[in-house]
């Protein structure tokens, strides 16, 4: 029981700590490159029922593309970010197989460029609208990802379907 406490303290004191001192942006992340996770995109055999499953067993509150998670920004924790989990239809063409990850960009125009110069290219047009930016690469085993540079000012704006944390 003792060794349980101590931990709890440690893990409480280890976050009290890290928030004082505020939080570092993550090294692995260059100025146009990944900074998160957008969302998770699954295939299911009836996302209605799903959703509703979730959200009266694990408290998702689903709009009507699944439940945002939201959450702070590191660089700045006066911002907003969301993570979508998104259930789909089993018989959706949006991504060929099980899953698919949408992953946060902060410049997605620089990061295409980027990605041309290693000879990747994206396997369609980049999708404006007014939550963001959007485009698909396929990485070396035929994985379907989603790049977004997202503006969650306007995705907010969207409306319900968020879970606080």
């Amino acid at each position: 029981m003792k060794r349980i406490l101590m931990l709890l303290v440690l893990v409480a004191c280890s976050f009290i700590i890290g928030y004082a001192l505020g939080v570092k942006k993550a090294e692995h992340t260059s100025a146009n490159g990944v900074t998160g996770i957008g969302g998770i995109f699954f295939k299911c055999k009836d996302p209605k029922k799903l959703k509703e499953w979730y959200n009266t067993n694990l408290g998702f509150r689903n709009n009507q593309y699944g439940t945002n998670f939201e959450w702070r920004q590191a660089g700045d924790s006066m911002k907003k970010g969301f993570t979508l989990w998104a259930p789909f239809k089993e018989t959706t063409t949006y991504f060929e197989k099980e899953f698919m990850i949408n992953y946060r960009v902060s410049n997605l125009d620089a990061l295409l460029a980027s990605l041309a110069a290693n000879g990747i290219l994206p396997i369609d047009t980049v999708e404006r609208a007014s939550y963001g930016a959007f485009v698909h690469i396929k990485d070396p085993e035929g994985n379907r990802i989603e790049l977004w540079e997202p503006n969650d000012v306007e995705y907010y704006k969207m409306g319900p379907g968020t879970t606080v944390y």
